[in-house]
Formats: structure tokens, sequence, C-alpha cells
């Protein structure tokens, strides 16, 4: 399972995918779907995410399917960067679909 913090047009996102990479094709075309052409995205430990937003995290993850799926855990900007800090932030991933 991998966690990302997705930086958009919008704000920042944070969401759980079980797709292998934050750059996966099929994620970016999901991504595309829901308006989403352009990100730069952030992988955060997948305990992290679990140790912050506890049951939230259990109920979203018993929704998820187990293969190419994803869900979105947290979507209020202000959230997120109360729970994560710039440190615990992976090598970004940028997609820029123009």
């Amino acid at each position: 399972m991998n966690a990302g913090i997705f930086f958009t047009g919008s704000g920042p996102i944070l969401l759980l995918t079980s797709y292998a990479s934050l750059d996966n094709p099929n994620l970016v075309d999901k991504l595309k779907t829901k308006g989403i052409k352009k990100f730069i995205a952030y992988s955060v430990p997948e305990d992290a995410v679990k140790a912050k937003y506890g049951n939230h995290y259990n109920v979203i993850m018993g929704d998820l399917k187990q293969e190419d799926d994803l869900r979105i855990l947290d979507y209020d900007g202000h959230h997120i960067f109360n729970n994560f800090s710039l440190k615990e932030l992976g090598d970004p991933v940028y997609h820029d679909a123009t």
C-alpha cells in the first residue's frame, strides 16, 4: 500500500493507493478523471499515516480494493500540513499533462 501527499491546483490531498508507484499510468488516469491533471506528489510512510489518522485510516482501508484502486484519506490542506512535517516527505514525483 502506498500513501502520498499530492499537491494539486486546488491544494494538497492525502491518498492511499494499491498502485506500486505514485506515478503509475493507471493512477494518473484515475486522477485525471477526477480533474487532477498536474501534481507534485510525495510518498509518506504508511505507518505514519496509520498513526496519525487512526480509525479513519481503518475505515478508508476497509473500503480499498486490493488492486488498482485509490482512496482519498484527507483533502483538508490545513489538516494535512498539521499532521506531516515536510521532513517526512519522500522524493517528489512530478506530473504535468500539458
